[in-house]
């Protein structure tokens, strides 16, 4: 069994979806590395510092969860942590396409680092952060989509 398992994504928000795999990982394998990746590509509403803080918030009480900000290749990242294997969320079938591609890349640059996907619980399945951000942006109720840590951060965010 994996000892060593990294979940990276931007987490911007970080959302229950996320939270829900985060928990249920937690439980399977020894290690949880939530990598908090930098991606200005995708201007983040937060950036890294705070999104790792928000996220560290959020998993604060599950003990074998460890959060860290990172640049770069992620097979670099994992190889750095001595990681065994990367997690991936799979909300919908649109979302395999691309999960693959991405799993067999990094297996290409990292023969040895194995790729796991975990689907949301089915009251998860349809968030994403980017519905989220757009709710937010709109003065909208996310309570039900996200922790409370993550609330406050987009409250404090769109209220200035």
């Amino acid at each position: 069994m994996p000892k060593i398992v990294i979940y990276p994504g931007t987490f911007d928000p970080i959302t229950n979806g996320h939270v829900d795999l985060i928990e249920r990982a937690g439980r399977l394998f020894d290690k949880i590395i939530v990598a908090v990746a930098m991606s200005e590509g995708k201007s983040p509403l937060f950036d890294v510092d705070k999104r790792v803080s928000i996220v560290e918030e959020v998993v604060g009480p599950m003990k074998n969860i460890e959060v860290i900000g990172f640049k770069g290749l992620l097979v670099d990242f994992a190889k750095e942590h001595n990681a065994d294997a990367l997690l991936r969320g799979l909300r919908a079938v649109s979302d395999f396409e691309y999960e693959f591609q991405l799993a067999n890349m990094n297996r290409r640059l990292s023969p040895n680092l194995e790729s796991l996907f975990l689907t949301p619980a089915e009251q998860f399945s349809f968030i994403s952060s980017t519905l989220v951000r757009e709710i937010a942006m709109l003065n909208g109720d996310v309570s039900q989509f996200v922790p409370k840590a993550v609330q406050r951060a987009l409250a404090e965010k769109f209220s200035a």
